[in-house]
């Protein structure tokens, strides 16, 4: 007989996240953190109510396709050029710096020889370190009417080149899960996939041009549009072996400014993931956060991987910075703008976990550096932002005649 328990669940889930959410935004917080807080509660670590399903574990996937292909529709490829090198630089050191932040710490504490993916497992936990969430940051910019300036420009284009590379490292490490895998086979796929992803970008564009022409109706585009991400998801996991976040991440970047749509289909894509995919994701984190197994280890761990995370991310950033010729003070600005990790950090330790490369005990720890690196970035923006400085933009003031 046919079980409709899901059905339950599935209501559970989006109202309690939607009201979590709400509350998290009255205290000035992210909603991610309100619906992290859900699942939590929800799951073996609070009342129970849920129970982790094949269903929630595909609605699920099927959310951080979303989320992940919406990055890559997001991201400003032109704006990127504006900032070109300056922002590489800092993108690099900034990655470069968690990521041995990262590997050290896991070293630290668990360290095991016997271990055949010791090493990836390390390098993960730094690849979660890398990744930068700038919502809350371009949000808190935009307040204090920065986000044009040099520096806003230099976070925001540092912070795309971040998840780029991030993804690429991602890629590189779940690619040598597999103990008998050769790292010239590793590096061939991978090279291979990029080589497809340029030819599926050409082919795209003319396709794209050509129906935007043709077709005139935007629904038809928006489905045609999803359905290629769902394809280039498939094909990046069963025939490259690399996962299928990134594919959907590279569909968005393939779409993002070849044509006049970009705003249109987030914002179709952004309702379907908001209304169930999404929050069933963030949820299900919640649910998969053990709390019961907080032992005094791991609450140790939690602090250390919470103050790497966030003196990484100001030293390798601020570092760029000053290599860029940045002042002092704008390069710790830029530091602190990319400490917030938000919902990238999850969607690449969910991938860990898939992979086999993340223990379930550890995503209390991940899930406290989320949230405090989410609701401190702001803050000490705020702090630290000079209102004099020179590259401090004055609101517009409109006199009525």
């Amino acid at each position: 007989m046919t079980s409709y328990t899901f059905l339950l669940a599935l209501a559970i889930i989006l109202l309690s996240t939607k009201l979590f959410g709400l509350l998290s935004q009255r205290v000035h917080m992210p909603a991610v953190v309100g619906a992290l807080v859900a699942g939590i509660l929800l799951g073996p670590s609070g009342f129970g109510f849920v129970q982790e399903t094949d269903f929630l574990l595909k609605a699920s996937e099927i959310g951080v396709i979303f989320l992940m292909f919406l990055a890559g529709l997001d991201t400003d490829l032109e704006e990127l050029k504006k900032t070109g090198f300056a922002s590489f630089i800092i993108a690099v050191i900034g990655v470069i710096v968690p990521l041995g932040c990262g590997y050290i710490c896991y070293e630290l504490f668990y360290h095991d020889p016997a271990d055949p993916l010791d090493l990836l497992k390390g390098l993960f936990v730094g690849v979660v370190l890398t990744a930068t969430s700038v919502s809350i940051t371009v949000e808190t910019l935009r307040e204090m009417g920065r986000l044009r300036g040099k520096v806003g420009t230099a976070i925001l284009g540092a912070a795309v080149i971040d998840d780029i590379l991030g993804i690429i490292i991602l890629t590189v490490i779940t690619g040598f899960t597999d103990p008998e895998t050769k790292p010239a086979e590793v590096f061939l796929r991978i090279g291979l996939f990029f080589v497809f992803i340029a030819l599926v970008g050409y082919i795209m564009h003319k396709i794209f041009q050509r129906m935007d022409q043709v077709w005139g109706n935007k629904r038809r585009i928006a489905i045609v549009t999803l359905s290629f991400c769902f394809i280039l998801s498939y094909i990046a996991e069963a025939y490259f072996g690399i996962a299928d976040i990134t594919g959907a991440y590279f569909a968005g970047i393939i779409l993002c400014n070849i044509w006049n749509l970009r705003e249109y289909l987030a914002k179709k894509i952004n309702i379907v993931s908001y209304m169930l995919f999404s929050p069933v994701f963030f949820a299900s984190i919640g649910i998969k956060t053990e709390l019961s197994g907080f032992t005094s280890q791991l609450m140790i761990f939690s602090l250390v991987l919470l103050a790497a995370a966030i003196a990484s991310k100001i030293l390798g950033c601020g570092l760029g910075a000053r290599l860029c010729g940045f002042n002092g003070h704008d390069a710790l600005i830029i530091g602190l703008g990319m400490v917030s990790r938000g919902e990238v950090a999850l969607i690449v330790a969910q991938k860990g976990a898939q992979a086999g490369l993340i223990h379930s005990a550890l995503f209390p720890p991940v899930v406290l550096m989320v949230i405090v690196t989410t609701l401190i970035t702001p803050v000490f923006l705020k702090i630290f932002m000079n209102p004099n400085h020179e590259d401090f933009e004055q609101p517009e003031i409109k006199v009525k005649n």
